[in-house]
């Protein structure tokens, strides 16, 4: 079942005085629900606008965005709220955690927003933290976390509304390298669990954890491949195959 799909998407930004720039081109993508994608591409390709578009935080100019089957175009204000809280758990690359708020209250934080009472939400953030293996650092603040930690709180926070998908953006970049291996270790434990992960990139080494890999150069889908178990692309699936 699909959860996104994408029809000839473009995003176009007007820098005023008659000056456009078109950010994406005919972007016509779709992933199914419990699969692992990463998104990648240099700066300046339009994976970060294809990124922001995919978790309603940016409309499209123009082309069709259907999430769970429903067209995002047709949402209004509040359905879109409601996707980004409960629809996609959002993981970015500077955790995003409130410095004076322990991990409870930073994994809590979506369950206030959806209006769950409070001995509900607590221990349902309770629960996520313990998932993650911060059962014992419940009541640390982010500066008494290792980066790690700090990125297992945004998971945690990510997961707490059960969303349909997990958009991950560069959630390793503020990791040294040992740590992001074990941040992309859970990753992959969560889609052994049946979640689906969309993990946006610049490191082909991150990218290779997921099980398909979506180029972006240009604003334009370069190439969308099957990755093997041993890591390499399956040259026998060409991204013709793909293009709308």
């Amino acid at each position: 079942m699909k959860v996104i799909e994408l029809v000839k998407v473009n995003k176009v930004y007007d820098m005023g005085a008659e000056v456009q720039v078109q950010a994406l081109k005919d972007i016509s993508i779709s992933i199914e629900r419990g699969e692992y994608v990463a998104i990648m591409g240099p700066s300046g390709s339009g994976k970060t606008t294809l990124m922001n578009i995919l978790g309603c935080l940016d409309t499209p100019t123009s082309g069709l965005y259907l999430f769970d089957g429903t067209n995002v175009s047709e949402m209004d204000d509040n359905d879109l709220a409601k996707i980004r809280n409960q629809g996609i758990g959002f993981v970015f690359q500077t955790f995003n955690l409130i410095p004076r708020s322990d991990a409870l209250h930073n994994v809590e934080l979506p369950l206030i927003y959806s209006g769950v009472p409070v001995s509900e939400r607590k221990e349902r953030a309770r629960s996520t933290l313990e998932m993650v293996g911060l059962g014992e650092r419940i009541h640390h603040k982010p500066n008494e976390l290792s980066g790690g930690q700090r990125q297992r709180v945004a998971i945690a926070r990510a997961l707490i509304n059960n969303p349909s998908i997990i958009l991950a953006d560069e959630p390793t970049g503020n990791l040294d390298s040992k740590t992001g291996d074990e941040i992309m270790i859970f990753f992959e434990e969560l889609h052994a669990k049946g979640n689906t992960i969309i993990l946006v990139t610049h490191e082909e080494y991150i990218a290779e954890h997921a099980k398909r890999i979506i180029r972006i150069k240009d604003g334009m889908v370069e190439s969308d491949l099957p990755i093997e178990r041993n890591g390499k692309v399956k040259v026998s699936h060409p991204a013709e195959q793909v293009k709308a």
